[in-house]
């Protein structure tokens, strides 16, 4: 779990449809009742276009609630809905938790472009499963010719590497197949705590989680890394 202080953390994530940049705009927390509150890099996101969410328009107030705040709540599937059982277990869950549900799932909807994401706080072991991000840029598929994938497959063992000369990004991580193909890069909202942890010299597992060959889609290769503090694995 993503814990700070006894409080377990969600990231708010929105990306800037002209560029296509993530930017991290606030924090979704829970110890006992929810916290929601803007911060990281939403004045540079204010900037490219973000407006305040209408539930949440004072940028420096902390939203406190006894229950899920309804903006978010809404974002997910319905608890009575036909199949829930089937979207759940997609997410690991045994029973409807709307938090861990957020966390999980995302929550994405295509009205706008906000998500949510589990993020890496001060862990030295976890997992997080991710969609690469620039793909369609660094195969040359442009979104339409998933021929491009280098015969990537499920299961598939990927690596992660620093790239210490990218003169947009110092933390920067560069994600490729075996034959050292890039694949993309590591997601901005990543990027900085994986950075320091390769640094360490931090041991991790990477691999094709799932590939989704939908034309025209900016997101295809879905990784999971697994990173650990031992030697057994």
């Amino acid at each position: 779990m993503s814990k700070r202080n006894e409080r377990d953390y969600i990231y708010l994530i929105w990306k800037d449809p002209k560029s296509g940049r993530r930017y991290i705009i606030g924090e979704l927390s829970k110890n006992g009742y929810y916290e929601f509150s803007y911060g990281h890099e939403i004045d540079e996101a204010m900037k490219a276009g973000f407006e305040l969410l209408i539930s949440f328009d004072e940028i420096d107030k902390v939203y406190r609630s006894d229950k899920m705040f309804p903006t978010f709540a809404s974002r997910l599937p319905d608890k009575k809905r036909r199949g829930i059982e089937k979207i759940l277990s997609k997410y690991g869950l045994q029973e409807y938790d709307e938090y861990k549900l957020l966390k999980r799932s995302g929550a994405r909807l295509p009205i706008d472009n906000l998500e949510f994401i589990d993020p890496i706080l001060d862990e030295k072991e976890f997992k997080r499963i991710f969609y690469i991000a620039g793909t369609r840029h660094y195969l040359g598929c442009e979104g339409n010719d998933c021929e491009k994938l280098f015969g990537l497959k499920k299961g598939d063992e990927i690596k992660l590497e620093l790239d210490l000369y990218n003169e947009y990004d110092p933390n920067a991580i560069k994600i490729l197949d075996m034959k050292n193909n890039i694949l993309g890069y590591v997601p901005r909202y990543y990027s900085e705590s994986m950075t320091k942890l390769l640094k360490e010299g931090v041991k991790y597992k990477c691999k094709v989680y799932e590939i989704n060959k939908n034309n025209n889609c900016d997101e295809c290769i879905k990784v999971e890394l697994e990173v650990y503090a031992t030697n057994e694995k």
